[in-house]
């Protein structure tokens, strides 16, 4: 399938298609016109993809997780466990970033209502 094609079935553009072949996340085969050419299993991994940037993880950590997604269904293959740290890292990471968030929020609450009535 075209890139476009595939940037329609995702919802992915196709500039940000190019930049994960750029990245070495998909490797399309190419015609003989040099059109790209991608197989079905491309939706699959594109949807990976965008599932994995959305986590916070980088392109760079995303190659290395790619090939221990094997299909649909399968998180890690068995294959992968030396990933398993580094992803639970950036999960405490996460975490840590989304507690700092919410004492933000706290605060913000805090100032949006003002001090209290003396009432």
């Amino acid at each position: 399938m075209r890139i476009s094609d595939l940037a329609r079935q995702t919802g992915a553009t196709p500039r940000a298609l190019r930049y994960y072949e750029e990245q070495g996340l998909l490797k399309p085969a190419r015609r003989a016109s040099g059109y790209r050419d991608y197989d079905g299993q491309a939706v699959h991994a594109v949807r990976h993809i965008q599932l994995l940037l959305s986590a916070g993880l980088g392109t760079t950590a995303i190659a290395e997780i790619l090939p221990c997604v094997p299909d649909n269904t399968t998180v890690l293959a068995p294959t992968c466990p030396e990933l398993l740290d580094a992803l639970a890292e950036e999960r405490t990471r996460i975490t840590t970033s989304i507690e700092k968030l919410g004492a933000a929020r706290d605060i913000l609450d805090r100032l949006i209502q003002g001090p209290p009535d003396p009432r």
